[in-house]
């Protein structure tokens, strides 16, 4: 059986991938990917903890977890999809029109 703390380790070298990728790439893609695997970082922790504690709050909450990451990627998306098609650029740097 693996232990609590190994479950752990993993779920915050995820974390911290996404944490690296958001803060490091100018790409809105791979922020949006990075946002993802720091979600998914937390479902590991979240998922662990429920196993542990024999509890399903946590997979429950993992479950909505999913949910919203998968809606924030939809939207996320169409929105790049129409910067994109207006801009003809993906890169965070040179969207300057959202600036207040």
């Amino acid at each position: 059986m693996v232990e609590l703390q190994w479950y752990l380790y993993l779920s915050a070298a995820v974390f911290t991938i996404g944490v690296f990728g958001f803060l490091t790439r100018r790409n809105i893609i791979f922020m949006f990917i990075s946002i993802e695997l720091m979600l998914n970082g937390v479902n590991i922790s979240l998922v662990s903890f429920s196993h542990y504690l024999q509890d399903p709050r946590g997979q429950i909450l993992a479950f909505f977890v999913i949910t919203v990451a998968a809606a924030e990627a939809a939207i996320g998306l169409a929105i790049i999809i129409s910067v994109f098609r207006n801009k003809e650029t993906v890169y965070v740097d040179e969207m300057t029109e959202t600036k207040g």
